[in-house]
């Protein structure tokens, strides 16, 4: 599958967090739970900071630096949603010094170097920006697997798109007035819902290469792309419309991706519709339909990655050859008459690939702090 482009989301960065020595435990139980916190959390801060000089998870089969990842999150996660649970009974949260930076902010090679970082007195913040980095992960390992195993790929998609909702419909919401603005898009409900969406629509573009490989109607891999297209469009727009420029700091990386994406599947799949329409003898039509997407491609060109580039460039070059096939068709043979843009069809989406819910689990262990 090489013609699907891929982008990886640049993870946060983050600061060691010693949970023991803020937090007063009442008793030695307690005091060893809080400490297996600590060092499940420094394995997570390592990994996102690429500082690790040690493999924790070869021993167990995992190959994969990616799968190596969201094994180390898995046994965090439950022991942080077990801590979430005592939140009220914890005091002195500023001196955890809770602290993360983004990587989603267009930054320059400085500040990629020394990231600035921001704390958030709240246990939740932690929460947060850790299930977001577990998304990340679970979205990188879908890509990972797109080549090997698609259908596993989907699958994983579909959990990451579950994380990112989640996130922004059931964590984030109540965090919003702890964050400094404009500054961790990582935990904005918009910018977590366009994730969402994003990762349908990869999942999407997975089960459309296979359709294409399989050769499948035209009809359906003309709805299958458009499809992809809507996601993607239906993604972009929770960012754009955004009012006081919320996110006008954003990496362009980032959006010239969701756009570039979007763009490439319309053309993929007005190109599907004409092949439907040429079968039909509607050959002037199909002639309008290519017309139309050349035009609109022109306008959405990727500007700096060769791989985007190449694969848009590719698209572009063979829905110009079967234009120039049809416009031959339909000057030599049908004398049909070129729709103006109004009368031209347009493709129809249809979305087959959903989220698969996050449900929490949270490792169940009683937890004593002094009052």
């Amino acid at each position: 599958m090489t013609t699907m482009m891929q982008y990886l989301i640049p993870e946060p960065k983050t600061k060691e967090i010693v949970f023991e020595k803020t937090l007063q435990s009442a008793g030695p139980v307690t005091l060893e739970e809080v400490k297996d916190l600590t060092s499940k959390r420094k394995i997570i801060e390592e990994s996102v900071n690429k500082t690790s000089k040690v493999t924790h998870a070869t021993s167990i089969g995992l190959t994969s630096a990616c799968d190596q990842d969201l094994h180390r999150l898995g046994q965090y996660i439950p022991l942080l949603f077990n801590l979430v649970h005592y939140t009220d009974k914890i005091k002195r949260v500023s001196n955890l010094k809770i602290r993360w930076s983004s990587g989603l902010i267009s930054q320059t090679l400085i500040q990629r170097t020394c990231p600035k970082f921001f704390q958030v007195d709240n246990i939740m913040f932690e929460l947060g920006m850790v299930l977001f980095v577990y998304a990340v992960k679970l979205r990188e390992r879908a890509m990972e697997l797109v080549s090997t195993d698609p259908k596993k790929s989907v699958t994983v998609y579909r959990e990451a798109s579950g994380v990112f909702h989640h996130l922004s419909h059931e964590l984030l919401p109540s965090l919003k007035l702890c964050l400094p603005p404009g500054k961790l898009p990582e935990l904005t409900p918009p910018l977590c819902s366009c994730l969402s969406l994003l990762c349908l629509a990869e999942g999407q573009a997975v089960t459309t290469e296979n359709a294409e490989e399989s050769r499948k109607s035209a009809s359906l891999l003309s709805k299958l792309h458009f499809g992809i297209s809507q996601y993607l469009s239906e993604a972009y727009s929770l960012l754009s419309s955004r009012p006081n420029g919320e996110y006008k700091d954003l990496s362009t990386r980032f959006l010239e991706y969701v756009t570039t994406m979007g763009a490439l599947h319309e053309l993929k799949s007005q190109k599907h519709l004409a092949e439907v329409l040429e079968s039909e003898d509607r050959v002037g039509e199909a002639v309008g339909v290519l017309r139309r997407a050349l035009a609109a491609a022109k306008k959405s060109t990727p500007s700096k990655d060769d791989k985007w580039i190449s694969i848009f460039k590719k698209e572009r070059e063979e829905v110009a050859k079967n234009m120039a096939k049809y416009e031959k068709l339909n000057d030599s043979m049908m004398l049909q008459k070129i729709p103006i843009d109004r009368e031209i069809p347009f493709p129809k989406g249809e979305k087959i690939v959903y989220l698969i819910p996050y449900t929490p689990t949270r490792l169940v262990r009683e937890l004593r702090f002094k009052s």
